[in-house]
């Protein structure tokens, strides 16, 4: 008689490590959905952003269109929100510049943070004379206050949108080195990297493959509540004339040119400066829920 054959072992570990996976992002979502505030949050996030993305179908009027004869009207059936010194529609111009504003407020962290991430986790991993190199270049730069840094360098490279970019992303790089950096310290030290150095794995695939996946969660809270400094500041340039240029309709260059007529027309400035806080309030709040439903010590 013939033996029955042995039938081959299943494989389970890609099976538990898929499981305990989605075990850990439905725990994140029980988290996130509890927090009103980050809720809240993610709302005016995400209102924002599909305002800016529908900004030519939603605005009832070109922004850059001037009517004097239209200038300094309050809100009105015509004008909702008003308008300013030179007739141009106020919704109009606060709809494209949440384009503007989001875009420097993403476009900015997502530049500081590649390239602080890179310098943190060389920074960790390898350690030694690189690691004292990076952190006294990180050192020197986080001892300029953010605007006054952002101000040298748009001083430097002039006065536009994608100088200010540039501007915003340099001062985010120490900060994101500095998260990575403390992050990779702590995994390195686990004894799986240590058994994967063992077996000959290249130091990129030890980077690549098993630190960077293990610190993403710090690493998005702080994008998250750095795109919020970042819209700040770039409206703090654009204030001061060192940002977006008129006629654009960035937020801060709206705050700028309302200023000389805030006593008898104050909804110029009033619109724009509630359309930077609410933006502001609804990152930070967001951030602050995926700190909390991030955290593996919050029990709540």
């Amino acid at each position: 008689m013939n033996e029955p054959q042995l039938q081959p072992a299943p494989v389970v570990s890609s099976v538990v490590g898929k499981t305990a996976k989605s075990a850990t992002w439905r725990g994140f979502y029980r988290k996130l959905a509890k927090n009103k505030a980050a809720l809240a949050g993610a709302f005016i996030v995400f209102t924002f952003i599909v305002l800016a993305v529908f900004a030519p179908y939603l605005a009832p009027h070109d922004p850059l269109k001037i009517t004097m004869a239209d200038k300094l009207q309050g809100p009105s059936s015509e004008h909702w929100l008003g308008t300013d010194d030179k007739g141009r529609d106020i919704l109009s111009r606060l709809l494209y510049g949440s384009r503007i504003s989001l875009t420097v407020g993403f476009l900015s962290t997502i530049l500081g943070a590649a390239v602080g991430i890179v310098l943190g986790v060389v920074s960790g991993y390898y350690g030694r004379w690189v690691d004292s190199l990076i952190m006294r270049f990180c050192d020197v730069l986080l001892a300029f206050p953010g605007i006054l840094l952002a101000l040298a360098i748009v001083s430097v490279l002039g006065a536009s949108t994608t100088n200010v970019v540039i501007a915003v992303a340099f001062f985010a790089v120490p900060t994101f080195a500095r998260i990575v950096r403390g992050s990779t310290l702590s995994v390195k030290k686990l004894e799986y990297i240590d058994a994967i150095k063992a077996m000959g794995a290249k130091d990129s695939r030890i980077i690549f493959r098993h630190i960077l996946p293990n610190i993403l969660s710090p690493i998005i809270v702080q994008a998250t509540l750095y795109i919020a400094s970042a819209i700040i500041t770039a409206a703090a340039l654009s204030f001061l004339g060192m940002g977006t240029q008129p006629p654009a309709p960035e937020w801060g260059t709206m705050l700028s040119q309302g200023r000389s007529y805030i006593r008898q027309a104050a909804h110029i400035t009033l619109f724009p400066g509630l359309a930077i806080l609410l933006v502001v309030v609804g990152f930070n709040l967001f951030g602050d829920g995926l700190r909390d439903a991030l955290d593996p010590k919050t029990k709540k």
